[in-house]
């Protein structure tokens, strides 16, 4: 599903080059569920940025299901996105002023599926993540747990062959981020392959895999039994 091979990402900060990623190789099975690990300024978001196809490696060679993408250019990028991938949030960037059934349309209207169809198919991902009866309300009239559960039900419209999460319990409390995380396991359980991006070792040891970045380096790849 995934290989990285030797990933590089140099960010020029006036005269001062950082060196945010620095040679990052590992490879991830199709229906794996592999957790990125690392304190802040380790390098975590901006490999996120890169598996998510926002950002193009400094040098290096990314693959994602047998696409190498890491010298597409934007509107490439936007595809294999749109395709590929599907987004889960710390902040769950929900459209404030749409209903939660809009909201997890949106990714379809990209596509260009017609308006009664993606209706219905986003209706149906509503439903597996149990707010069939709250297609009509806005985000700002359902908590936190079931906003996030709106963003999973965006992510996965599209059929992604990727489920990529950035600190996907960060705004929950904890019983909230428990019911989230069981969500997670349970898609992973019916197959979906999913990163999940987290500084909280509890979090990441809902995953198969830890991969530990420090300093731009992968330093650990510890399998959970």
């Amino acid at each position: 599903m995934i290989r990285v091979e030797n990933l590089w990402k140099v960010y020029q900060n006036g005269s001062i080059q950082v060196e945010a990623l620095r040679g990052v190789s590992f490879e991830i099975a199709a229906g794996e569920m592999v957790a990125i690990m690392g304190p802040s300024g380790s390098g975590k978001s901006t490999l996120m940025h890169l598996l998510g196809c926002l950002d193009t490696p400094t040098r290096g060679r990314y693959i994602l299901a047998g696409n190498d993408v890491s010298a597409l250019k934007e509107d490439q990028l936007a595809d294999i996105r749109n395709s590929h991938i599907g987004f889960v949030f710390q902040q769950f960037n929900l459209l404030s002023r749409a209903s939660i059934l809009h909201n997890v349309e949106v990714p379809l209207i990209y596509k260009g599926v017609k308006k009664r169809k993606r209706e219905k198919i986003a209706r149906e991902y509503l439903e597996k993540v149990g707010l069939g009866n709250r297609l009509h309300h806005n985000p700002n009239e359902i908590s936190g747990g079931q906003k996030q559960r709106v963003a999973i039900a965006r992510a996965l419209v599209n059929q992604p062959s990727l489920i990529l999460a950035d600190e996907p319990t960060g705004n929950l409390d904890t019983k909230t981020g428990e019911e989230i995380m069981e969500m997670f396991r349970q898609l992973h359980a019916q197959g979906h392959t999913i990163i999940l991006v987290t500084h909280e070792e509890n979090i990441a040891r809902y995953a198969q895999r830890i991969l530990y970045i420090v300093d731009g380096e992968i330093t650990r790849d510890e399998v959970i039994s």
